[in-house]
């Protein structure tokens, strides 16, 4: 936002002053955050060594299946006993493995102003990524396109909150799934320079994403510097498979972190029982985790986990519900607990459309996971119908309550507090402060505006055309698009990448064909 428009505002008072005030764009991305909020810690120590054992007992007598042969070789070569598919774990053999694992690290963008530290306190906001589906500009759900990943694309690019613009945040159906994971990538380079996520669904797939980043940053440079995140699943329960080792063995390689992730459904591939439930999920992110030292010692690794809790009567899966919430505070020790930087999911709702479920849901998960210090938040904006859809609306309403997160975990300032008490002696008993030079000065960061939550009179919203959130987020998403300026590629790096992708899509086969439906 101008000077002169805040200087405007502030004199003047007027309506139209501060409409234009709210209205102007500035696109800076927020600095990666400092959490400086409390942790809220749920397990006493003696609680967090419980689940530790109880997840070593699993490693080492249970065992854990890796589906994939040169990962069975390599856990042999490491010492570890390989009965078939079944592997089980000295403890002591994870937690040397672990301990090479940086408790943190510096993504590098494209636009090296934008690089962000992840570990610690340090987090950032993720979009979501995945949905067979969105609800449109005009609200409309349909089948996404390519162009419609762009609009997501741009519209991340923008979002100060959000420091990625991750991947396939919508499946573009208009192109075949075989080759669709190149034209995702490129899409995530060409329409942000923040950092990226890249595609996982397969191991040839993660190893085009590998050379697509190399073109981009350089093959030295990516061989000492994490500038992708990818995410691996289990198969819960206790279940690796060969798509995800080999995906995480083409990243790993080339020192690019994944988020290593079991993907829970309490009470479906976990007990019916939070405490249990953490600890078969910790077991699974640690054998991943361990794995990913085995395959290059020191590479950067990050505990991830997708979580949700299934309804006991219809088998749905649920969000924002109180287990989830005591699941994220308890993961978050036990990463601490490892030192090891992990990964949540927030802004999830399983509603249909953007309405008090989707925000209940919503605002239920991300409080959680702030004051639980997840440092990689992914799903941050539109994620709704439990990610079935990616909405519009819902995405630019959730990366404003981003920015709102944002603003509450950098805590209290207190650079001004003489100049406030100065004020208080200023004003006296029975006066206003509108007026004072203290306000005129800090008006603009004292207290966050949101522009997509109506705060006006019933009057004013009347007479303004009674607009609703869904409709007023759409407005803004179109005058975004509207204003968007792209941040142009380096000419001879965008050729070497069209030409990369135009030599793939020769050679992979497009027979998985278009608009397949999920």
């Amino acid at each position: 936002m101008t000077e002169g428009l805040a200087l405007r505002a502030s004199r003047s008072g007027g309506r139209t002053a501060r409409r234009e005030l709210r209205e102007a764009n500035d696109f800076s991305m927020l600095p990666g955050l400092l959490n400086a909020l409390p942790r809220c810690e749920v397990m006493e120590a003696s609680q967090v060594e419980k689940i530790d054992n109880a997840s070593m007992s699993i490693l080492e007598n249970i065992g854990i299946v890796f589906r994939d042969p040169i990962a069975l070789d390599d856990w042999r070569k490491a010492g570890a006993d390989v009965n078939g598919e079944l592997v089980r774990f000295d403890r002591g053999l994870i937690r040397e493995l672990i301990k090479t694992i940086p408790s943190d690290f510096t993504y590098h963008a494209r636009n090296p102003a934008r690089n962000v530290r992840l570990g610690g306190r340090h987090s950032i906001f993720a979009p979501m990524t995945g949905a067979p589906y969105l609800r449109d500009l005009d609200d409309v759900r349909r089948n996404p396109t390519m162009a419609d990943l762009a609009m997501f694309h741009k519209l991340a690019h923008m979002m100060p909150a959000l420091h990625s613009s991750a991947h396939h945040i919508v499946e573009p159906y208009d192109h075949p799934i075989s080759q669709r994971h190149l034209r995702i990538t490129y899409s995530s380079m060409k329409h942000s320079d923040k950092m990226f996520m890249g595609m996982t669904t397969s191991p040839k797939n993660a190893e085009d994403v590998m050379d697509m980043c190399a073109i981009l940053f350089g093959a030295d440079f990516i061989d000492q510097n994490p500038v992708v995140t990818g995410n691996c699943n289990a198969n819960s329960p206790l279940v690796w498979d060969e798509v995800m080792l080999g995906a995480m063995r083409a990243f790993n390689r080339r020192n690019q972190p994944v988020l290593c992730s079991p993907f829970v459904l309490g009470g479906a591939n976990t007990p019916a029982s939070v405490a249990p439930t953490v600890a078969q999920l910790n077991a699974e992110a640690l054998s991943a985790l361990a794995y990913t030292q085995v395959v290059r010692k020191g590479c950067p690794a990050i505990y991830g986990h997708y979580l949700a809790s299934v309804s006991m009567k219809s088998g749905a899966p649920m969000a924002g519900t109180p287990e989830i919430s005591l699941m994220n505070f308890m993961i978050g020790q036990m990463a601490r607990f490892y030192g090891i930087p992990w990964r949540s999911s927030s802004l999830l709702g399983g509603s249909k459309t953007l309405d008090a479920q989707a925000g209940y849901e919503s605002a239920n998960t991300l409080s959680a996971v702030m004051h639980a210090g997840a440092n990689y938040i992914w799903h941050s904006a539109g994620w709704n119908e439990a990610g079935l859809h990616c909405s519009v609306a819902k995405f630019i309403v959730d990366a404003e309550q981003c920015a709102m997160a944002y603003r509450m975990a950098e805590g209290p300032r207190w650079d001004d507090f003489d100049e406030g008490m100065a004020a208080i002696s200023d004003i006296g008993p029975g006066g206003h402060y509108l007026g004072h030079p203290h306000t005129l000065e800090n008006f603009q960061r004292a207290f966050f505006m949101p522009e997509m939550l109506d705060n006006n009179s019933f009057e004013q919203w009347q007479a303004e055309g009674s607009v609703e959130i869904t409709q007023r987020a759409l407005a803004r998403a179109r005058k975004l698009l509207r204003d968007y300026q792209e941040p142009k590629l380096d000419q001879a790096t965008d050729e070497a990448l069209l030409d990369y992708i135009a030599r793939r899509e020769r050679e992979i086969p497009a027979a998985d064909a278009l608009n397949q439906e999920f």
